[in-house]
């Protein structure tokens, strides 16, 4: 059997932060990105892929604001936003990796799976709403939505810009149709699917399937993934090519080799940047601890030189 490598892909992957996110761009970058993929599809592993979508979806989400002052088109819900992002993102990695793997001469099946992530609605996360979604509004605006939707927002990080929508961030608990999933990886088909973070969904008392304003973290909805198809690598790819200690100070060390114990320690001691890096060390742990075989934290251009990224494991040299 082959081994398996569920990889997720960081937003710089398909669009970059000083950019206008035309569908030319986005292109250009997953391109590029994929490029670098065919490193693990020709050293035969088998291979699901998931990726971000905050810019897209807050594309989509201030597309649903003009369109509801201007013409009055009722907005959609955030799970179908994120349902779109899912579809339309994944259209475009599969297209894109079909040509790419043509050029280099292979044949094997691409496949997109819009695809939902159970939550539970008692999450902690629920009573302290903190991610960041949608445009940016003004005192007045803010209030006005949140005494008609029940919306709840904050003053941006930029407090100059205004007040932005926040909903809840719950964590993963299990992937739909996982056995599917894997059976489709597992026959060497590359599976598309978990797209930014997933929808987050819950089962009903009576065992129906329910939504709610909710986003989930992409790297920990990957682990998740990568641990229900028994992965045996976990990877992160994000615009930097190692972890580091104390990133951007003058402390800053390079932590090519890391162990569980070690690495929990350097997170319990806040090295790690919250809303950057510490999600992804969270989301690694979570898999090494789960059984996996090792996480590696990289940059995509970076995969291909046999001495690239950060590597997580459970024991030291394992």
């Amino acid at each position: 059997m082959e081994k398996l490598a569920v990889v997720a892909l960081g937003g710089n992957a398909l669009l970059r932060d000083n950019e206008k996110g035309t569908i030319e761009e986005q292109e250009i970058h997953t391109a590029e990105t994929l490029e670098n993929l065919m490193f693990l599809i020709n050293a035969g592993y088998d291979l699901i892929v998931t990726h971000g979508n905050g810019p897209q979806v807050g594309n989509i989400l201030m597309r649903n604001d003009a369109g509801m002052q201007l013409y009055g088109i009722t907005p959609m819900p955030l799970d179908i936003c994120v349902a779109d992002t899912q579809g339309g993102i994944g259209y475009m990695i599969e297209r894109i990796f079909r040509n790419i793997l043509n050029k280099h001469g292979i044949k094997r099946n691409v496949i997109t799976i819009v695809g939902m992530v159970e939550v539970d609605p008692g999450d902690e996360a629920f009573k302290n709403p903190t991610k960041r979604i949608g445009m940016y509004y003004t005192e007045e605006q803010a209030q006005n939505l949140s005494k008609e939707k029940g919306w709840i927002f904050k003053l941006s990080k930029q407090g100059e810009k205004g007040w932005r929508r926040v909903v809840p961030s719950p964590t993963p608990k299990a992937i739909f149709n996982l056995e599917v999933i894997k059976s489709l990886a597992r026959q060497g088909n590359i599976i598309i699917t978990c797209g930014g973070g997933g929808i987050p969904v819950y089962y009903d008392e009576n065992k129906d399937v329910r939504t709610v304003d909710a986003v989930i973290d992409k790297d920990l909805a990957s682990s998740v993934l990568a641990n229900g198809v028994e992965a045996n690598e976990f990877y992160i790819l994000t615009d930097v090519p190692f972890i580091f200690k104390d990133y951007g100070l003058p402390t800053q060390e390079k932590l090519e080799f890391l162990d569980y114990k070690d690495t929990v320690k350097y997170l319990e001691a806040g090295t790690f940047a919250e809303g950057s890096m510490a999600p992804k060390i969270v989301a690694a742990l979570s898999f090494i601890k789960s059984g996996g075989e090792k996480s590696i934290i990289t940059e995509a251009s970076k995969l291909e030189d046999k001495s690239y990224g950060s590597k997580i494991t459970m024991e030291y040299g394992v």
